[in-house]
């Protein structure tokens, strides 16, 4: 997985930096940012760069994905103002040394049991004037013509309908999950955060895509296949096989049609100051 959520995060890179450009505008020169759920760190090191006077804390349950995100701001040259806590949000920021002034959550809020308590954590842990930055929601991505001259046209789309049915019962089996309408500013609201703006980022690689977005497609679908393809009829599942299969002249390994769609939207709030 690791490696597979770097490739991914670095194939994201252009959505991500005008997402954290937008921020920059929001949240001029904080001194302590943390990235909540940062998995290889990627993005701790975008943050690092966007807000070069600040203390970057990346903090993940995975103790082999921090070391790869530390030593990603090795690289980087960061590793002087870089630091990891490793733990299970949000009680895991219980360790940090001061209030931040932003914290940002991408896509890691949807894997907490409670997402209202959780952002109600994260702003406890703010300081006044401090930034909730939460990137949720969105669109599914789309990598596929809608007709692949094989199989029924729309497979995406039915897979999307079969990924939310596993996607509610992936929520309602964490622990402590509470069934909650997924409106996020008035989430951060209810946890005494003021909204200060929702936007959606576009990610467009349009055909023909490069060795990496090629890469990264098939392994999405690959995943999808493995955890939710039971669910999918045998003629979706038929094509989603040849769509594999590196020696099929229609697999997403050969087509010249493939490309890659998606929107990430970025919710922040403030904490009083």
């Amino acid at each position: 997985m690791a490696t597979m959520l770097e490739t991914q995060a670095e194939l994201f890179e252009p959505l991500y930096e005008r997402a954290l450009a937008w921020l920059s505008g929001l949240r001029a020169d904080p001194g302590l940012v943390v990235d909540a759920g940062s998995g290889p760190g990627v993005l701790s090191g975008m943050l690092a760069a966007v807000f070069p006077g600040a203390r970057i804390v990346a903090a993940d349950g995975s103790a082999p994905l921090l070391e790869r995100a530390a030593a990603r701001a090795d690289r980087l040259g960061h590793a002087d103002r870089f630091d990891t806590i490793v733990g299970d949000l949000p009680g895991s920021l219980d360790r940090l040394e001061y209030p931040a002034d932003l914290i940002w959550a991408s896509r890691s809020v949807h894997h907490l049991g409670d997402q209202r308590a959780a952002l109600a954590s994260f702003a406890e842990r703010l300081a006044p004037g401090g930034t909730l930055a939460v990137m949720e929601g969105g669109l599914p991505a789309r990598f596929l013509p809608r007709d692949l001259g094989f199989g029924r046209a729309g497979i995406e789309a039915r897979m999307d309908a079969v990924e939310q049915t596993w996607f509610g019962r992936m929520r309602e089996e964490l622990p402590g999950s509470v069934a909650e309408a997924e409106d996020w500013p008035a989430m951060m609201a209810a946890a005494g955060l003021r909204p200060t703006g929702s936007r959606t980022f576009l990610l467009d690689l349009p055909a023909p895509v490069s060795d990496e977005a090629r890469a990264h497609v098939a392994t999405s679908l690959s995943r999808a296949r493995d955890i939710f393809g039971a669910d999918l009829d045998a003629t979706d599942t038929a094509t989603l096989d040849r769509l594999l299969d590196p020696d099929d002249p229609e697999s997403v390994h050969r087509r010249p049609d493939l490309y890659v769609l998606a929107a990430h939207t970025v919710h922040t709030a403030v904490r009083a100051g």
